[in-house]
């Protein structure tokens, strides 16, 4: 039987055993929390609160700033400290709210929805949408609005990715092994809103105890299966993930809806869950602390707006000193320069590395050996793509269909040169988006 994948792809280290088998551990924060509003794709979120209010635990600190856009709730209870720009993960600086951790966690009494058999599709996604529920996976798409295309009648498939494909994170593989039943139910809860849609549990086959789990959980689903994956490198990218389980293919201006599927993240599914079932809104993820840098590699169930210094700390400190920290992981990670920087919606991993390989190469030029092109999953041609980067030709990138480039990193991982080739396609790209925006 063809094994489920699609062209392309790298095989870089795993790096998953140093957290894979670590059971996840409940972390409380212990200072301030921070609460930036943006932390998802869209409008950013609007503050309700004001300096010097006292909150509590799953109170709404911010609203929607538009329809594509996610409120944000507090994950402790204490005092509103102040309201001003702080540092993201990424390094810019971000409006927050902060608050002062009183210790105590004093939380609200959530309003339980009614009967999942009695909401509409309608009113589940209202539930989601007020949960302050994104896209955890990394992007922080307003999950409400991708459960709302415009013709819901046309979604086939729901696709839960499973694959985890990136190296050394391990959050969702814990979260499968731990809480299967959960991740389940926030898939149900996605395929019920569409009258035509099955749901699919698409995990690599790299974890063959969450494939014989999950299998055995839903053998009696109607509307839900499982397909293993093969294990590779990008193979949780959304174009990717659509292709391996469907055979569909979508481009840089479309949309999984405009090919009848929907694609959602283990921890969103998660938080799906809790939203419509409980009236819970998002207000923790899990974390995975690792790399050789790192005493005790580890996954942590994380309050949202937790520093990192905590979690580090948490993890046992560093073995030894790190000569690269990366936000996520090393193919699609973006290396840090402070760690005073608080955990956010999309914040799967912390890997800290005692060698950075990456500045440690020397670039040398292009040997044409076409490994670039074999690996790319779009069927690109990076070499081709980075020329024109270097020689400022706009129209030869375009040309080249550099805006379908996925940013997986996968040409600069083969390039036996060492040329930054993801670098300067990501950089041409960016320019060309903003471009765009301004006309």
């Amino acid at each position: 039987m063809a094994r489920l994948t699609f062209a392309g792809g790298v095989h870089p280290k795993e790096g998953k055993e140093l957290s894979k088998d670590k059971p996840v551990r409940t972390v409380l924060p212990k200072g301030e929390l921070v609460y930036p509003v943006s932390q998802h794709i869209g409008a950013p979120a609007k503050p309700i609160v004001e300096v010097g209010d006292y909150v509590l635990t799953g109170q709404k600190i911010a609203e929607a700033g538009g329809f594509v856009s996610a409120p944000i709730y507090a994950t402790v209870s204490g005092t509103v400290k102040a309201i001003e720009p702080r540092r993201l993960p990424t390094g810019s600086m971000c409006m927050s709210i902060i608050v002062e951790n009183d210790g105590n966690y004093s939380e609200v009494k959530y309003a339980k929805p009614k009967p999942l058999e009695e909401l509409t599709a309608k009113e589940k996604i209202e539930l989601i949408r007020e949960a302050g529920v994104v896209g955890m996976g990394g992007a922080g798409f307003p999950t409400a609005v991708k459960l709302s295309p415009k013709e819901p009648d046309k979604i086939e498939y729901v696709i839960a990715n499973c694959a985890e494909c990136e190296p050394y994170l391990t959050s969702d593989y814990r979260r499968m092994v731990e809480e299967p039943e959960l991740l389940i139910s926030g898939l149900k809860i996605a395929v019920s809103i569409f009258p035509n849609a099955r749901g699919i549990l698409a995990v690599e086959d790299n974890k063959p105890d969450v494939i014989k789990k999950l299998r055995e959980l839903v053998k009696n689903e109607d509307r839900i299966s499982v397909k293993a994956l093969q294990t590779k490198y990008p193979q949780g990218a959304e174009r990717m993930l659509i292709y391996a389980c469907t055979g569909r293919k979508i481009n840089s201006k479309m949309l999984p809806a405009d090919v009848g599927c929907i694609v959602d993240n283990v921890d969103t599914l998660c938080a799906v869950s809790r939203a419509v079932t409980e009236g819970i809104p998002l207000m923790e993820r899990i974390v995975t602390i690792t790399g050789d840098a790192i005493v005790d590699p580890c996954n942590f169930k994380v309050r949202i707006g937790t520093n990192y210094h905590e979690l580090i700390e948490e993890a046992g400190g560093f073995a030894s000193t790190p000569a690269k920290i990366i936000s996520g992981g090393p193919m699609m990670g973006f290396a840090m320069f402070d760690l005073d920087v608080p955990t956010t919606k999309t914040a799967s991993a912390i890997t800290c590395l005692t060698v950075d390989a990456v500045s440690e190469m020397e670039p040398s030029a292009c040997i044409s050996c076409g490994k670039c092109l074999e690996a790319c999953p779009e069927r690109l041609n990076p070499k081709e793509l980075a020329d024109a980067v270097e020689h400022g030709d706009d129209d030869r990138f375009l040309r080249q269909f550099g805006m379908e480039c996925c940013e997986c990193g996968s040409c600069s991982f083969i390039c036996p040169a060492r040329r930054q080739l993801t670098q300067l396609i990501k950089g041409m790209r960016k320019i060309q988006m903003a471009k765009r925006k301004k006309a």
